[in-house]
């Protein structure tokens, strides 16, 4: 039920972004020909930018959610990080390159920048905008964080919903990218140079650079393997050897598969006198407890295994 709940809260936080960022595209690229500021195309190439990562992110969500099948039985979570890791890339291609393209392009050439008060205005409905996507992704996030008992910005580093991440980076840099569009058009309305134009244009495409690589490399480390953290392993040892007859857990390998989904399986040293009853009812009863205190935790696997006194040399 928990994991449904953040599945509709993930699909709702990035729906709302999708919606706005549309809206947001078109009304910067109309101001950005009506005034000729590249930092205002190079807001616009963001945004369309951010509409297609929302795109693909509702399509992890929609793919990731689907029941495991004899093709793939341990289900298809791991698809979200596929989608997500492409939406990365499509932040770099389709707004970073652009963006600073378009900045080197104002430097070396130069613009011709008119009314920026239509640019304004929309920077303004953006902001608005943008800040209730960001509050909508941000809310999720805390209320994910205080189920998970861990701080704010810990949970973000490391949660396992990309999705949810995504947005909240990207509409973070979003309102950071128009605060630098504003800053370039008021250095030209000073100044009279279109340099500052240039500069706040390449500046944004910086900033997707950056937004772009650690969603990249969050979402790597997720397709590659990535353990429960440490603290929390040293909880499941603990939960495992609270197990009457286990006396020892050999060896421990923890996987997230997805948000609400990780794998356990573990080497453990049975007691020597225990029936295969009574082993068999052990490795329920861990399962069973595992799965009360740590809701996300789908499949363990635990392998019967000597203690490291009782290995005997191998042929």
């Amino acid at each position: 039920m928990a994991e449904q709940q953040g599945s509709g809260e993930s699909t709702f936080t990035v729906v709302v972004a999708a919606v706005a960022n549309l809206g947001i595209a078109a009304a910067k690229a109309v101001a950005g020909v009506v005034s000729g500021s590249s930092a205002m195309m190079s807001e616009a190439a963001h945004s369309v930018a951010d509409t297609v990562t929302e795109g693909m992110l509702l399509t992890a969500l929609k793919r990731s959610d689907r029941p495991a099948d004899e093709d793939h039985p341990v289900g298809y979570a791991g698809e979200r990080y596929v989608w997500a890791m492409l939406a990365a890339v499509a932040t770099f291609v389709g707004g970073a390159v652009f963006s600073i393209y378009d900045g080197v392009h104002t430097l070396t050439h130069g613009e011709e920048v008119g009314d920026p008060l239509i640019s304004y205005i929309v920077l303004g409905i953006a902001f608005v905008l943008e800040g209730y996507s960001l509050r909508t992704g941000v809310k999720q996030v805390k209320a994910e964080a205080e189920r998970a008992r861990a701080p704010f910005t810990r949970y973000l580093r490391l949660t396992p919903d990309t999705t949810v991440k995504a947005v909240v980076m990207e509409d973070s840099a979003a309102l950071a990218g128009l605060m630098l569009a504003a800053g370039g058009l008021l250095g030209v309305q000073i100044t009279g140079s279109s340099v500052w134009d240039g500069v706040a244009s390449i500046l944004i495409g910086a900033l997707l650079v950056y937004v772009a690589w650690v969603l990249g490399r969050s979402n790597a480390e997720l397709l590659i393997g990535r353990p429960l953290p440490k603290h929390v392993r040293a909880e499941v040892r603990e939960e495992l050897l609270s197990v009457p007859h286990i006396v020892d857990v050999v060896e421990l390998t923890t996987l997230i598969q997805g948000p609400g989904e990780v794998l356990i399986a573990a080497k453990v040293d049975f007691r020597d006198v225990a029936s295969a009853e009574q082993v068999e009812w052990a490795c329920e009863d861990a399962e069973d407890q595992l799965r009360e205190r740590f809701p996300s935790i789908r499949r363990v696997y635990l392998d019967p295994t000597p203690g490291l006194a009782q290995r005997r040399p191998r042929p």
